[in-house]
């Protein structure tokens, strides 16, 4: 999961860091599903193997619960889209630190950890 060019070294840190507990939203799951259906992910890897590799990373995975609508309910629209706007719910609701370079997550006083 960290041999990712994009991931800076200070994010590869904090995630291999022993201590960290990372989640992923299934917010990202269905994210994942959705474009990888259409063909508009450019992947080389089918999405079950990407699945598989989160999953024996040990990141744990992060439902979606009424908290996290009802706090979905209640955010600003920014130019921004559906699967971002439930991990910035989750997020608030679960005062978790976000890790993300979006131009409009600061918008959402949420807590961010830019590469």
């Amino acid at each position: 999961m960290t041999n990712d060019d994009k991931l800076s070294k200070k994010i590869k840190n904090l995630i291999e860091e022993p201590t960290s507990n990372c989640f992923v939203s299934i917010a990202c799951y269905r994210e994942l599903s959705s474009k990888y259906a259409p063909g508009r992910l450019n992947l080389h890897s089918t999405i079950e193997e990407i699945f598989n590799v989160i999953e024996k990373s040990g990141f744990d995975i992060l439902p979606i619960t009424i908290n996290h609508l009802i706090q979905l309910s209640k955010l600003e629209h920014f130019p921004n889209d559906p699967f971002d706007r439930r991990m910035i719910s989750q997020s608030i609701i679960e005062k978790l630190n976000m890790v993300s370079n979006d131009i409009f997550f600061p918008a959402y006083k949420v807590s961010l950890i830019k590469h």
